[in-house]
């Protein structure tokens, strides 16, 4: 109880009226994990107001200490700002993460898109957490008919809460400006093709294996629809497949056994072992 004032009396807000703050509205369990877990008075505020918002349960909040989410949470490159109206386009821009933490997926140092994308949605509940709330799942693959000819997006949503379609495009390589193109191609497509009158303009995230943020603020400036850019974090794993993993010999182990091999015989091992 003694921790628990001392985190929160030191706040300007709290000066006189701590009885006003939000960590009255949220579990015992839930401020013990915040005020533990978190050193930063604001940092304390912003999970506090993030269970409310989220209905996080304290395993969940846990998680989101432990990965980082508030130092994430609104830090991706977009155009919102330009191509959004207020409040619309702040609320959009605290929607996006960077980078966005994809660890449940277990992904070869070099995979490819359709890795990713099959991971994702093998694991659809992890990722729409990590997407965060109001996201609802439309569909992979999506079919566009543009010119009689055949588009694809890779992952569509609906916000709930933003009121529109969110295009969502996979890229398991450094991010290109020609990425942002072809993304502001699938808005406008969207846009004209499923887009009800009521709802708002479709956003679009671009996830990339990693980027370059002055390249990605170029490539946005004078694009017209609204669109960001995030890195994502994954765990990164053998290529050997399982049933083979621990019955090879390790470095060492070759290394060892040469070594017990008189001189003349190893250079031969080891010249045939080159050829």
């Amino acid at each position: 109880m003694r921790a628990f004032y001392l985190a929160y009396s030191i706040s300007p807000q709290a000066v006189g009226k701590l009885e006003d703050l939000p960590i009255f509205n949220i579990p015992w369990g839930h401020n013990i994990a915040i005020f533990e877990g978190v050193k930063s008075l604001d940092e304390r505020l912003w999970y506090v107001n993030m269970v409310i918002q989220e209905g996080w349960s304290r395993n969940a909040l846990v998680d989101s200490i432990k990965i980082k989410t508030y130092k994430r949470h609104g830090k991706a490159i977009t155009n919102f700002q330009d191509r959004l109206p207020d409040p619309h386009s702040q609320l959009a821009h605290d929607t996006l993460k960077d980078p966005y933490n994809f660890d449940f997926l277990e992904l070869a140092r070099e995979h490819i898109e359709k890795d990713l994308e099959e991971g994702l949605l093998k694991h659809v509940e992890k990722f729409l957490s990590e997407l965060g709330q109001g996201f609802s799942f439309v569909g992979r693959q999506v079919n566009l008919v543009v010119g009689n000819k055949d588009f694809y997006i890779d992952l569509l949503f609906y916000h709930l809460m933003l009121r529109c379609f969110v295009v969502i495009e996979l890229k398991a390589v450094d991010f290109k400006p020609e990425f942002a193109g072809k993304m502001n191609f699938y808005l406008s497509a969207v846009d004209d093709l499923m887009k009800h009158p009521t709802d708002n303009p479709t956003i679009g995230i671009l996830i990339c294996k990693s980027k370059d943020n002055f390249i990605a603020e170029y490539a946005l400036r004078d694009i017209h629809k609204p669109m960001g850019v995030a890195e994502y974090e994954t765990k990164i794993v053998s290529t050997l497949p399982k049933k083979l993993e621990g019955q090879l010999p390790t470095i060492d182990e070759i290394e060892a056994e040469l070594s017990a091999i008189p001189s003349s015989k190893a250079k031969r091992v080891k010249k045939k072992k080159e050829i």
